[in-house]
């Protein structure tokens, strides 16, 4: 930026979110980059990304990502700009900040309308301040005006995220491959992406399926990953995902807790279904129904759904029988009936997918009641209606295509695969969570051979309903969500809760398993004071928003839950599609306006505990340097032992000393060489414990 006092008043901020369409179908000429900066509006002109820097750090499958970026007005004259972020999946933005006058101001969550109105009245005396909106599920919008001639403008976003982890895999994807308009897609200057990742148990293999070895990992412990990418003239063009595999114990209880001193406390609980569930013998039967309409043309969705459909047929059992349907307005059949899984059936499967064209609209509840009518009478087979779609359906279809996964035949699942980043996730996912089904979703940076076995490995066990949770010993409540979805091998349920004091909290689970009733209680620790994991909070209140967004749009209206998304959002700082992040130029002028600084001094306590975060991994780092030793030179730089052994050395203190917050289970299944009860092995209770860096025992009932 330039020194000049009248020129630095030039260049601060005044931003508006204008109204954007909600679907993006209709622009010719996409271009694809997360995070972009565009010159738009009657002042025109072209922005170049400076820098675009990346930072990430995983605990315990709770991602917080920091994003700082600089952009540069290349022209001689003023330009207006529009600022683009996608929504990840899962994620809820927990600050938004712009430089102005050469100092960071953070953003503060209010009310829509009220925000709004704040920014309208400065617009006419062209003062300084940001609104920041989401503009619809997947994306957050800004207009950023005067940027100044040859002027740098930076900006600075972090949200936090829980990871998907699937059959022992644990997924962070950074999306960049978005559709959004005009944009350069490269940096001009650094491009770079470090990404740390502490799991309890050990890490025993590392892939990056969209950046293969540019991604550099560093297996600094067994249970720290250590992940960079830098370039200059970075390519903001495709996603940077990477995935690492852990090796779990069968079953166990762990807790991640964040309780500020004299407030009541939040508690996370993941539950994931152990490997020594027992097969389906009989077989399943499938209708794959993929999406054709016009935005399956973007990012390739299409494509990539053809390679998806090849993978998951490929993966079908012998027993088991398929049918493919493809659907815009009108939908259509390969079969018209149920066939089995042979080659032949195969290679029209094959043929059929790559004569679709994308093109025309979206009726997705005409083949959603298609697909139901091959429900057949054989209660031993289930049906599985397996949809591949963005879920760009029409808008007013929402409630009734969501009345209709109600109305499905008995024993009858929906799974939805979300396919590209533009995809309507909330929709998708109410489908199949409220059919007792499951989302996923995928981009072109993953891995799609590994996603369509996992698929087919959930499909192959049985799978826990009617889960519940009771807790005694300690209050506990708002517990989210508040109908736990079913369990399924290979992909955790999450739960959230808050609780009042502290100190050990029995939790009861049951659960049903193929028609059998299980019933079993642990008792883990819940601390009276916790400062490690502020970033649970939010987490917490996200998780209420979308209950409460899914609760209204099943009936259609949300007038009844609007004031308590709101409150949520406000006091929280959480931005929805009502509440808005709004910038103002100094603190005098959110005193001005009665604005309570909430985001700002939450935002400086979870800086706080993630430089103390950051300040344990810098010292297991330096820790891993000193006991180096030379290795063969065929020996790989990330170790993959099938056993991996578990060094609790590089445990710091307070994370062994937490260890009451984890606990081992033991069902009684049957030992030795025999078979496993399906019941006794069913559950895997896993609460990503607050233990940083804590080891699972690999024995029974053992504390960890």
């Amino acid at each position: 930026m330039t020194n000049k006092p009248n020129t630095m008043r030039q260049i601060r901020i005044v931003a508006v979110f204008m109204t954007v369409m909600a679907l993006l179908v209709g622009f010719t000429a996409p271009t694809h980059a997360a995070g972009l900066l565009i010159a738009d509006g009657g002042f025109g002109g072209v922005l170049e990304i400076k820098e675009h820097d990346v930072r990430v750090t995983v605990n315990n499958g709770i991602a917080v990502t920091d994003v700082t970026q600089v952009f540069v007005n290349t022209e001689n004259r003023i330009v207006e700009a529009l600022y683009t972020f996608p929504v990840p999946k899962n994620a809820s933005v927990a600050n938004f900040s712009m430089w102005i006058g050469g100092k960071e101001m953070i953003g503060e969550v209010v009310e829509k309308q009220r925000a709004r109105q704040i920014y309208e009245s400065y617009k006419k005396t062209r003062k300084d301040p940001g609104l920041l909106e989401q503009v619809d599920y997947k994306r957050f919008e800004m207009r950023i005006f005067p940027i100044a001639a040859r002027a740098e403008q930076r900006v600075r976003i972090t949200y936090y995220q829980e990871l998907d982890t699937d059959h022992d895999w644990m997924t962070y994807t950074y999306p960049l491959n978005t559709t959004t308009r005009r944009a350069d897609t490269k940096t001009t200057g650094r491009f770079a992406i470090t990404i740390d990742a502490l799991s309890q148990i050990p890490i025993v293999e590392v892939d990056s399926p969209s950046h293969g070895d540019d991604l550099v990992p560093a297996k600094h412990t067994p249970e720290y990953l250590q992940a960079s990418l830098e370039t200059s003239k970075g390519d903001l063009n495709r996603d940077v995902v990477l995935a690492w595999r852990t090796s779990r114990p069968r079953t166990g209880i762990d807790v991640i807790t964040s309780k500020p001193k004299g407030e009541d406390g939040y508690f996370a609980l993941t539950l994931t279904a152990g490997e020594e569930l027992a097969r389906f013998d009989s077989g399943m039967d499938f209708v794959f129904i993929t999406d054709i309409s016009g935005s399956m043309r973007d990012e390739r969705k299409l494509a990539m759904s053809r390679i998806l459909v090849k993978r998951f047929v490929d993966e079908l059992g012998e027993k088991d029988r398929f049918e493919l349907m493809t659907f815009n307005v009108a939908s259509d059949a390969l079969f018209d009936q149920l066939r089995d899984v042979t080659n032949d059936n195969r290679r029209q499967a094959a043929s059929f997918m790559h004569s679709r064209v994308a093109r025309g609209g979206t009726n997705l509840m005409l083949a959603v009641r298609t697909a139901y009518q091959y429900r057949n009478d054989d209660a031993s087979r289930p049906l599985n209606v397996v949809i591949l779609s963005d879920g760009m359906t029409e808008h007013k279809q929402k409630t009734e295509l969501i009345q209709l996964i109600d109305e499905r035949p008995k024993r009858t699942r929906v799974f939805c695969i979300g396919v590209g980043n533009e995809v309507n996730r909330p929709l998708l996912s109410q489908i199949a969570d409220d059919s007792g089904g499951m989302a996923a979703f995928i981009s072109r940076g993953d891995n799609f051979e590994r996603a369509a076995k996992s698929f087919r490995q959930k499909l192959t066990r049985p799978m826990a309903t009617d889960l519940a949770f009771k807790f005694s010993g300690v209050e506990v409540y708002d517990v989210t969500p508040r109908q736990i979805p079913n369990l399924y091998f290979g992909t955790p349920v999450r739960i959230y809760g808050r609780y009042k004091n502290g100190g050990d909290v029995t939790a009861s689970l049951s659960a049903n398993v193929i028609g059998k009733p299980i019933n079993k209680s642990v008792t883990v620790e819940l601390p009276r004071t916790d400062d490690a994991n502020p970033e649970i909070d939010r987490m917490w209140a996200w998780h209420r928003v979308q209950g409460l967004l899914k609760q209204a749009d099943r009936v259609g209206s949300r007038d009844s839950v609007v004031n308590a998304i709101i409150a949520l959002g406000e006091g929280y700082s959480i931005v929805t599609e009502h509440t808005s992040f709004i910038v103002l130029e100094n603190d005098a002028e959110y005193r001005r306006w009665k604005i309570d600084r909430r985001n700002a001094i939450r935002i400086e306590r979870d800086r706080a505990g993630q430089d103390r975060l950051a300040k344990r991994l810098a010292e297991l780092r330096e820790k891993a340097t000193t006991r180096l030793a030379p290795i063969g030179d065929d020996e790989p730089a990330v170790a993959t032992p099938a056993t991996p052994q578990v060094n609790t050395n590089n445990v710091p203190a307070p994370a062994r000393q937490q260890s009451r917050r984890s606990r081992d289970i033991d069902f009684g299944f049957s030992g030795g060489a025999g078979a496993i009860d399906p019941v006794g092995g069913l559950i895997v209770l896993g609460m990503g414990g607050s233990a940083l860096l804590a080891r699972r025992r690999r024995r029974g009932s053992t504390i960890r």
